[in-house]
This record gives structure tokens, C-alpha cells and sequence, in this order.
């Protein structure tokens, strides 16, 4: 995206902080099938550097809207496919000193247990509503006696005191979630908008339940999107989000909310076709970036 490289995040001086996670806690036995997300993401923003201040028909102006670059680009975080835990504490560590700087992370994947040591960073910075968009739901208490995997980030989420909603969108067909699993999130007070909802009665209801003034963390899982569009994914699940169905919920909640942190998870680079999921993936998170620096602007 031909944005500023910031490789101490200890001087970060940008409004928002793009971070590469390629890895946190992969499956036993799978290894980090997503490790090669991020830079293929980064490959198909490229196009994008020569043009940054030229007009964003997405965000009505260019992505920079007053003619200053204020987001960096902090590198991929290093990990250990064999030694998961110092990889969340690396996840942590990282967001907390981009926290720290006043900065809004969006962080870039890798599979989807990112976001659980994400999640943690924010422990001391206020309630939190998470809004997922994934084709699961992600409340397994463990898979194969590893409990911060790609399979449990919601469920993790719901033990933190700090996360006070989890609102999920986009669930479909059959998945890891059982039945107990399902019980148990809408025990805690999470909604479930399966995306047959999401058709048939638009974003708004979404958009609704997302209190004003809120902090609200994104978990963005590509298989979210329908497989049509986005077909670099472990599991595709057919009649997902349109790219305007999600993007419009960002939209929709940065209207009324500030986005806190942005997660984009489990993009499976060798699963792409003509790269056409990393285009995808990219003007997704350039989508963000306008509407998190326009926030920061007016904070």
C-alpha cells in the first residue's frame, strides 16, 4: 500500500498500526496453515501506493483525507509454529504498545486465534463489544486439548470481564459448533445473526445492537464472505456476506461507534485464484484504514 514502515512500535506516531500475525496457536497436528496471509494480503494492496491520495469512491474522498499518510505498516510479528504460547504474548505485547500510542491496530492473518491475545490487550482500556463476521461461530471450550485455537476465540472472549457484547454474524451450514456450544453463547448474551438473517433482513438490525459511543473490536474471518468472492479459505461455506454487506457493517458501526481494532483472520494463500482474494482481503482493510484514520481525526 506503499504506506511508512514502523518497526518500533515504541515511536509509533501513526493514527492506525497495520500489524501481520501470521500465527498464534495453529490446530495440533495442522501447523499455520494461514502463515502466508498477510504478505499475500500486502501483494494485492500494492496497487494501491501509487494512488493514495487520489478519490476513494468507498470513502468519498481518498483514504487520507487530509493529504498526510497516518497509518504504518509495523511488519509480521514472529512466531513458533512449535510454541504457541509466546506467540499470543508476542499478539499481546504488540497491541498493547500500539494501545498504548493511541493508535488503532488492524491486524492482519494468519488463522483465527489471533484475535484471543488481541482481545486480551484491551483488558485495561474499557468494556468492549466485539462484532464477529465469520461463517462460525467459534465457541469450542478446546479441540484436541488446545484451547486457544481458531476454534475458540468467542469463547475465550466471553471469559474476559472486559468484552460486555459479542454480537457474531454470518454463520451458516454445518461447522465444529455443537449444540452445547450454541447454549452456551446465548447463555452468556451473545447474538447470533445466522447470514440467512442477514438476507433476509439487511444490516440494520446489526447495526442497532451496537450501542452508541462503543469500543468495538472487529473479528473478521474470510469465510465470512461468500466463497464466490473470497475462495482463499480452509473451509468455504456457500451463501455468505457480499463484499458491500460487509463493508457496510463496518460503515454502519463506525457511524455509531468507534472501531478500537480491526482483525482480518484465516486467508489461505494458497487456496486464492488469481489473486483475486487478496484484492479482496486488501480493499477491505483499506476500507478500514479511511474510516479509522476519518475517527481519529475527529477524537
Amino acid at each position: 500500500m506503499g504506506l511508512p514502515k514502523a518497526s518500533d512500535l515504541a515511536k509509533l506516531s501513526a493514527k492506525v498500526a497495520i500489524i501481520g500475525a501470521p500465527c498464534a496457536t495453529p490446530y495440533p497436528g495442522i501447523g499455520p496453515y494461514c502463515a502466508g496471509g498477510p504478505k499475500a494480503i500486502r501483494e494485492g494492496m500494492a496497487s494501491n501506493a501509487a494512488n493514495l491520495m487520489h478519490m476513494d469512491f468507498d470513502l468519498g474522498g481518498p483514504i487520507f483525507p487530509d493529504g498526510k499518510v497516518s497509518a504504518a505498516d509495523c511488519g509480521d510479528l514472529p512466531y513458533d509454529e512449535k510454541d504457541p504460547a509466546p506467540n499470543r504474548i508476542a499478539i499481546r505485547s504488540a497491541i498493547r504498545s500500539v494501545l498504548d500510542r493511541g493508535a488503532v491496530p488492524i491486524v492482519v492473518g494468519g488463522d483465527d486465534s489471533p484475535p484471543i491475545p488481541v482481545i486480551e490487550a484491551f483488558h485495561d482500556k474499557g468494556k468492549l463489544t466485539i462484532v464477529q463476521i465469520d461463517a462460525h461461530m467459534d465457541w469450542r471450550e478446546e479441540v484436541d486439548g488446545e484451547r486457544w485455537s481458531g476454534s475458540c476465540p468467542m469463547r475465550r472472549a466471553s471469559e474476559m470481564p472486559h468484552v460486555e457484547r459479542i454480537i457474531q454474524v454470518g454463520q451458516r451450514g454445518l461447522g465444529s459448533a455443537r449444540l452445547s456450544d450454541v447454549e452456551d453463547a446465548r447463555k452468556w448474551g451473545a447474538t447470533l445473526i445466522p447470514a440467512r438473517e442477514v438476507f433476509a433482513k439487511g444490516i440494520q438490525p446489526i447495526i442497532e445492537l451496537v450501542p452508541a459511543g462503543s469500543n468495538v473490536l472487529f473479528a473478521f474471518d474470510c469465510d465470512g464472505l461468500d466463497p464466490s468472492i473470497m475462495p482463499a479459505v480452509i473451509s468455504p461455506a456457500p451463501g455468505g456476506l457480499s463484499l458491500w454487506q460487509a463493508l457496510e457493517i463496518v460503515h454502519g458501526v463506525a457511524s455509531k461507534a468507534r472501531i478500537a481494532a480491526f482483525n482480518l483472520v484465516e486467508f489461505v494463500a494458497e487456496r486464492d485464484t488469481e489473486k483475486q482474494g487478496a484484492l479482496l482481503a486488501g480493499r477491505i482493510l483499506v476500507k478500514v484504514t479511511g474510516v479509522a484514520v476519518r475517527q481519529a481525526a475527529k477524537s
